[in-house]
Formats: C-alpha cells, structure tokens, sequence
C-alpha cells in the first residue's frame, strides 16, 4: 500500500542537488579560469578553445568518477550496516526489540508506549525501522552512486561550456574579459538558484559563489601572465 503523504521537503532535493550544484559551479570555474589564464600569457584564440574544450573533458570525467567512487563507498558502507542489521535481526530478535525500545526512550516516550512502537514497527518493517533510527538511513538520503555521478557530469559539462562559447563568440582581444563576466554572472545565478533550492537566502548565495570564482580567475589570470612573461 502507497503512502497518502505527499508533502514535498526540501531534504528531498538534497542529493541531486548537492552534485549538480557541484559541478555546474566547477565547470565554470575550471574551464573559465583555465582560459582565462591562458589567453593571460598571451596565447592564440586556437589554443584558448582547445584549453577549454580539454578542460572541459577531463573535468567531465573527473567529476563522474569522483563522484561514483566517492557515493559508492558510502553506498558500500550502508549495505554493510543493513546486511548486519539483517543477520542481528534474524538471530536476536528480541535484542534487537529492547534497542529499538531504549531508541525510542532516549527520544523522549516512557518505556510502555516505547516498546508497544516499538513491536509495531518491528512487525510491519524490522530492517526498515532500525535502518531509520538505529542507522540513520533513508530512503530520501540513500546513496545513489550513478545517480551522483551523471549529475555530476551533466552538470560540470553545463558550466563548463559557458565560457567556451563566450569565448567563440567574442574577438580574441575581449576573450579574458568576456570569459571572466559571464563566468561571474553565470555563478551568481547557480549560487542563487541553489541557494533558494534548499532555502536558504538567494543573494548570499550568489555573492559566495561568485567571489571564490573571482578569486580563481584572478590567481589563474596572474598565473597566465607570469608564464607569459617568462616565456
């Protein structure tokens, strides 16, 4: 039987919305400030594409499989809990019953009313019961390894490309210059759009993202310069 709740929460967001934000923020940034950096040393329009286009690949393939590997240990870990969870119930029933008892205690029920929610969720769903409150898994917070990992891709890959066609679309003299503005006004709006996302203040959002982006570009363009100059 279905459950009648369909009340949304915000927490529901919290795993795409983390690796998407994620990437769609490193996108811009990497790419903008690796092509920033390089039309700073003072090379050719070709070469800051081909930068761009390299940066926008490897950094694609990086934050899939970071990603993956990364949820995919946390998925690991949480199998590994359940499947303990699964033997204990099977082979101590009623130790686990008194855990999930003293659980519910400690949140605040007396004893009595304590084991009676306790029995009763242990006959309707035992795993599902200690995987929630003993574990603290969820269906909402479970790790989904390529869930994670495409997102991550995706979204790196639609940061990544703002500043590659900004870059097609300008004259080589604009391109540090054009890069870098919509590099920031494209931040801004991620930080925003996530920041309302989960709640909290747009504005903040906005200001935070885009400040560490300016910083990078400034580092990287310093960088670009430096090697241009030496070179």
């Amino acid at each position: 039987m279905r459950s009648s709740h369909t009340e949304t929460h915000r927490s529901d967001r919290v795993g795409w919305l983390r690796a998407a934000v994620l990437g769609a923020n490193d996108g811009v940034i990497s790419v903008a400030s690796l092509m920033v950096g390089v039309a700073a040393s003072g090379a050719d329009a070709s070469s800051i594409l081909l930068t761009g286009v390299a940066g926008l690949v490897a950094g694609a393939l990086s934050m899939a499989a970071g990603e993956y590997v990364s949820v995919k240990s946390q998925a690991d870990t949480e199998q590994a809990d359940l499947a303990k969870e699964t033997r204990e119930l099977a082979e101590e029933p009623e130790r686990e019953l008194a855990e999930l008892t003293a659980i519910y205690v400690h949140r605040g029920l007396d004893r009595a009313l304590a084991a009676q929610v306790a029995q009763q969720l242990t006959a309707h769903d035992a795993l599902g019961a200690h995987a929630r409150d003993e574990l603290g898994i969820t269906h909402t917070l479970m790790a989904r390894p390529l869930q994670a990992s495409l997102a991550s891709a995706a979204a790196f890959s639609a940061g990544g490309v703002i500043p590659i066609l900004t870059a097609l679309a300008t004259p080589r003299s604009w391109t540090s210059v054009a890069c870098t503005a919509t590099a920031l006004i494209s931040l801004a709006a991620f930080g925003a759009a996530a920041a309302w996302a989960g709640g909290a203040p747009p504005v903040r959002g906005a200001l935070r993202v885009a400040t560490w982006g300016a910083v990078a570009m400034a580092l990287t363009a310093g960088v670009g310069r430096l090697f241009g100059a030496t070179v």
